[in-house]
C-alpha cells in the first residue's frame, strides 16, 4: 500500500471506530475501513506496508482478541519507523471486563508489555524478533477513588483486589535495531493512575 498519508498512523482492528487522518484496518470490510487484514494471521500474512514506514499505531481493545500476539507485535515492529509509538488500550487482567467477553483470549497486566521487547527473552528464545519498549502504563480507576487513598495504597489495592482498574493504556516505543535478550537491559514502564 503506498504511503499517501503523512505521518502514517495505523488504527488497527478499529471496527466501527474509524478515525480521520489514520489508516483504518480491520478484518471485515466495514464502512470507513481502508485496509482489510486479519491481525491474527501476521505469522503467515504480512501487513501491506513497507519496512520502517509507520509513525504511530493505535490498538484499542484489540490484542486481547488475538490468540498469537507475538507475531502481530513482530509485524508491527517490522513496519514501524525507529522510535514509532504504539498505544495499546486493553481491559486490566484483574477485571471482569477482561474475561466476560467470550472473544477475549488472554488477560494483560502492566508487566505484560515487557514481553513485546527483546530483553525479556534472556531465558529462552521463542523466535520473537520485535522490540517494543513499554514507556508508560496508565491504570484508569473510577473517579470515585480520586483522593480516597494515596497512590501507593491504591497500587497495593490494585494488586490485591479485582475490578478496580477500568481500563489500561500502554505507550510503547519501537526500538531499532533490536536489543540483545539480556536481563540487565530490561526497563520497566512507569506506572500511572488515571481516573475514568
Amino acid at each position: 500500500m503506498p504511503n499517501n498519508v503523512s505521518p502514517l498512523r495505523l488504527n488497527l482492528g478499529c471496527g466501527r471506530n474509524v478515525l480521520d487522518g489514520w489508516v483504518n484496518i480491520d478484518w471485515m470490510r466495514l464502512p470507513g475501513i481502508d485496509v482489510v487484514a486479519d491481525l491474527g494471521q501476521c505469522a503467515t500474512t504480512p501487513l501491506p506496508f513497507a519496512d520502517d514506514q509507520v509513525d504511530e499505531f493505535l490498538l484499542s481493545h484489540v490484542i486481547e482478541h488475538i490468540p498469537q500476539t507475538l507475531p502481530l507485535m513482530q509485524e508491527l515492529h517490522r513496519v514501524a519507523k525507529p522510535g514509532a509509538k504504539a498505544w495499546v488500550r486493553v481491559p486490566h487482567g484483574g477485571s471482569d471486563d477482561a474475561w466476560e467477553d467470550p472473544t477475549h483470549v488472554r488477560g494483560y497486566f502492566p508487566g505484560s508489555f515487557g514481553y513485546f521487547s527483546q530483553p525479556y527473552y534472556w531465558r529462552a528464545d521463542y523466535g520473537y524478533r520485535g522490540d517494543w519498549q513499554p514507556l508508560n502504563v496508565t491504570l484508569f480507576v473510577p473517579a470515585a477513588l480520586q483522593g480516597a487513598a494515596n497512590p501507593g495504597a491504591l497500587h497495593e489495592r490494585i494488586q490485591r483486589e479485582r475490578n478496580l482498574v477500568v481500563e489500561m493504556v500502554a505507550e510503547l516505543e519501537a526500538v531499532k535495531p533490536l536489543r540483545e535478550p539480556k536481563r540487565e537491559l530490561q526497563v520497566a514502564p512507569r506506572i500511572h493512575i488515571g481516573y475514568a
